[in-house]
């Protein structure tokens, strides 16, 4: 296990809570049903202990939920019982994933905000090749102005969204919504007041 997994799974481990709540994140409640239907193919990239997964699998979708952090695997298969619902959860690091693998209609990624500019590239040039042509890319991360909020993500520049990051990365696709906005979250202990955010849909021609 690499230093980053291991931390990660240090961290999801230190409690039986879920770090980072089991509500779905409010981004992708709003807009899933306009751009996602009921059994599509979804994978949720970065999943941690699967409240986004879980949910999607509660609205009828056919998820797969992926993390590197064991700890956060077996949370999320923890929650999908509790919940009375299946879907796939897989245990692997997201730079090694196959994404040619298997053709989703959806590749849905919150706060995967670990990633360096290089690895964050690779990412997401894999995301763009698992999406069917027609299916969606549903992203949200924080912007720069949350290194002033201090409310959760990393404390690193380079890590953060822009408008303009996004807009070059996915200038190959259509662009549905793009747009950078401050709310309030309460998403567990790791992500809780006023918070910078970037959102991201964008469609594979």
């Amino acid at each position: 296990m690499n230093p980053a997994v291991s931390r990660w799974n240090d961290r999801f481990s230190a409690t039986d809570d879920y770090v980072f709540g089991t509500q779905p994140n409010q981004f992708m409640v709003r807009h899933a049903g306009t751009y996602i239907q009921p059994g599509m193919r979804v994978l949720a990239v970065a999943d941690g202990e699967g409240r986004n997964g879980v949910w999607l699998a509660e609205q009828g979708f056919d998820v797969w939920s992926v993390d590197a952090a064991p700890a956060a695997s077996e949370k999320a298969r923890r929650l999908a019982q509790e919940r009375g619902v299946q879907l796939r959860v897989e245990t692997a690091d997201m730079s090694k994933w196959d994404w040619a693998a298997e053709p989703f209609d959806a590749v849905i990624g919150i706060f995967f905000q670990f990633a360096n500019p290089k690895l964050r590239a690779e990412l997401f040039e894999g995301m763009k090749r698992a999406v069917k042509p027609g299916g969606v890319l549903m992203i949200e991360g924080y912007g720069l102005k949350q290194l002033e909020y201090k409310t959760g993500g990393p404390d690193i520049p380079e890590h953060l969204y822009t408008l303009d990051l996004m807009k070059s990365s996915f200038d190959d696709m259509d662009i549905l919504l793009l747009e950078e906005y401050d709310s309030d979250l309460n998403e567990g202990a790791g992500h809780r007041g006023i918070s910078a955010l970037v959102d991201l849909i964008a469609r594979k021609r």
